[in-house]
């Protein structure tokens, strides 16, 4: 395999060079070791996607099928990776998007395909967008470009651990430990197939959403599961089925392996990452970061240690409920349902048990005079955890009657 992935990678040098690895002085010093960050959100199309993408079309395009259509089926990376390599090849390609697409993400891969590629909105889900890329291709003698579950795509993934060897500072010597995150499996089956006999597997850490534990499942079962459903908020790893020949490349490691990365928790390191070092991320590309900082401190002190950034492209409309869920993660904002008497001056009262550095984010109060109780739904903002617990403490001897539903996903979906 190493081979193949040196020649895919060489021949990946038509579109851009090796993205940077880069020792991140801040996140070195927090964790007291060696971390580098493999920064995939600078490729052209900001995410790892566009070297399978050139990969699979580089050697259709060497079989003589410059003349076929191309197609795919994606809303995300995996579209603009795309839409650049028919550009790059002179071909005309088709991309499936759900209908549901943000119209920044269809501008993105139009943009990249430069007048070669055409959008077809279709369905409001992915799977009806999918088969309808499948009938388009089966009708008209195309091609279609899988976004992870394939061969090629996955030796064009593998081209981030030959320019992981290559760029690293030691001559000789590699990585103690290579974070990464998993979706379909393409990026993390390359890079494992291309270090297999050079690392332990022992060395490899991979990350996935909570919301979407398709490879964990699968570990756990010993084939592949397919999820019933899955959240999509980390969009660029939400799928419910891992690859077959991913998961034939994966199957080997042990579901410890993979650390499940609540979603709350990645919009922290999204937040962290935008405000320290100046990185905007999209949700998939702090993933392998998010894991990292929930590692036992002496699994990670003193290490060498490699994490994969794998996409930027995130949409600002977004940012208000990054910071909604990153502030929950810190336990710096809850929801409430609180009681309260019906009489003059128990508003008062209540504003009165906040502390100095307690603020209102949120407030609904409903009266009815038929009750003697009302019902108010309260957010509230403060500057440390701890302030919640003097909160809670006053609540209760006031004789309060309350429910904390931060955490409760149902009624946060519905009212947050």
């Amino acid at each position: 395999m190493r081979d193949e992935v040196r020649e895919a990678t060489t021949a990946l040098r038509q579109l851009f060079g090796p993205t940077p690895l880069q020792r991140n002085a801040h996140l070195s010093a927090a964790f007291e070791a060696d971390i580098y960050l493999k920064r995939e959100d600078l490729t052209p199309v900001r995410s790892y996607k566009l070297r399978g993408a050139f990969n699979f079309m580089r050697k259709r395009m060497a079989e003589g099928g410059g003349d076929r259509v191309f197609a795919c089926a994606s809303a995300g990376n995996h579209a603009q990776g795309f839409a650049y390599c028919c550009r790059h090849f002179g071909v005309e390609g088709v991309v499936f998007m759900p209908v549901t697409t943000p119209q920044q993400k269809i501008d993105k891969t139009r943009i990249f395909g430069a007048g070669h590629i055409r959008i077809e909105l279709v369905g409001d889900i992915f799977d009806v967008c999918y088969a309808a890329a499948k009938a388009f291709v089966e009708e008209n003698d195309g091609v279609m470009v899988p976004p992870f579950d394939d061969p090629d795509i996955i030796e064009g993934q593998a081209s981030v651990a030959a320019e992981i060897e290559a760029e690293w500072p030691e001559e000789g010597r590699l990585p103690d430990l290579i974070v990464m995150p998993v979706g379909g499996g393409g990026l993390s089956a390359g890079i494992t197939g291309y270090f297999n006999g050079q690392l332990a597997d022992e060395a490899f850490l991979f990350a996935e959403p909570a919301g979407a534990p398709s490879l964990r499942r699968s570990l756990e079962a010993g084939e592949i599961v397919t999820l019933d459903e899955v959240d999509n908020f980390v969009d660029g790893a939400a799928v419910a089925r891992i690859g077959d020949a991913n998961f034939a490349a994966l199957g080997r490691f042990s579901p410890e392996q993979v650390m499940l990365v609540p979603e709350n928790a990645i919009c922290a390191t999204m937040t962290e990452m935008l405000n320290v070092e100046g990185v905007v991320l999209e949700p998939a590309g702090a993933l392998a970061l998010t894991a990292l900082s929930r590692l036992p401190p002496e699994r990670v002190r003193g290490r060498r240690i490699v994490v994969l950034v794998s996409g930027g492209n995130f949409d600002f409309d977004r940012l208000p409920d990054v910071k909604e869920r990153a502030m929950r993660h810190a336990g710096l904002k809850k929801y409430f349902i609180l009681r309260l008497p019906q009489r003059p001056g128990a508003l008062k009262d209540f504003l009165n048990l906040l502390g100095p550095q307690d603020d209102i984010a949120r407030f609904e109060y409903l009266k009815k005079s038929a009750r003697n109780f009302g019902s108010i739904l309260i957010g509230i903002e403060t500057a440390k955890p701890e302030n919640f617990a003097a909160l809670f403490e006053k609540m209760t001897e006031s004789g309060l009657r309350y429910q904390d539903i931060t955490e409760n996903e149902i009624l946060a979906n519905l009212i947050i």
